[in-house]
């Protein structure tokens, strides 16, 4: 039999290495952080039970100008509208106040349910192993570990099927002009690469999340359809604002690798409000 090879992410037990800490936050960065961790205890009080970096940030690899800062939000309780709508007056705080960034975007989840059995293999893993603790006590230590498997797959990234009539809605009531449908074809370019990383993850058998990486690992697997996932991944770090890239989406290579998905690992349980 083959030797199983493992890769990148990992650790020497095989399970996927948390990314990301407070060390790796670019010098640049530090007062935007500093800013956001001051600001959530004023909002939440009592109700915050933690807080957390993920994304380029803590990676290490943001850029100046051109990065956004990512937090999710742990309360003790459920979020309510009124806590949407005072982390994102957070957000568009942090961002006016620092030019070194390019948006906030908070995630706000009850404690319960991120640690509940129905998010184990979806938003726990992304706490457990995509975030960097920043206030309060750290959930991943009441979390299993993770390998990079098929369950896994299927509970991250296996509801392609269910997001794509939501995009063309989306792309139908987005302006007719180029800067409006860029961020769109950011957002859906990243999705799209990281379905089809986690589409090969378990043959992979490894982690990343550098979007050129995920496109190299799939076309190992997939060669035919190797330039469009290599094309999404560098409109995922420069996107265009061309329409003739949002139609491809969801018309051709999202319906495929919604396909194939399902087939190799199945279909991602339903959350609610799905």
């Amino acid at each position: 039999m083959a030797e199983t090879i493992r890769r990148p992410g990992l650790d020497d037990q095989g399970f996927i290495a948390r990314e990301g800490s407070l060390a790796r936050v670019p010098a640049v960065f530090r007062p935007v952080v500093a800013a956001a961790r001051d600001r959530l205890p004023e909002v939440f009080g009592a109700r915050l039970h933690s807080a957390y970096l993920y994304g380029s940030v803590p990676r290490g690899t943001a850029r100046v100008g051109r990065s956004d800062l990512d937090l999710l939000v742990a309360l003790r309780d459920e979020p309510t509208d009124a806590d949407r709508d005072a982390v994102r007056a957070l957000g568009e705080a942090v961002d006016a106040r620092f030019p070194q960034i390019d948006g906030v975007g908070t995630l706000l989840y009850g404690r319960d349910r991120l640690l509940g059995e129905r998010e184990r293999y979806d938003l726990a893993w992304f706490v457990a192993c995509l975030c960097t603790p920043l206030l309060g006590e750290d959930l991943a230590e009441q979390l299993p570990r993770y390998r990079p498997d098929s369950l896994l797959a299927r509970e991250t990234n296996g509801d392609l099927a269910r997001w794509l009539p939501r995009w063309r809605e989306r792309i139908a009531g987005a302006n007719a002009t180029e800067e409006a449908r860029r961020p769109l074809v950011r957002f859906m370019s990243r999705h799209l690469v990281r379905t089809g990383f986690t589409l090969v993850m378990p043959r992979w058998n490894g982690w990343t999340s550098d979007l050129r990486e995920m496109a190299e690992a799939f076309a190992g697997f997939y060669p035919e359809r190797a330039a469009q996932l290599r094309t999404a991944a560098r409109y995922g770090y420069e996107p265009v604002g061309d329409p003739d890239v949002l139609r491809a989406y969801v018309d051709d290579l999202g319906p495929w690798l919604a396909a194939e998905y399902a087939r190799v690992h199945g279909v991602k349980d339903p959350r609610p409000g799905d």
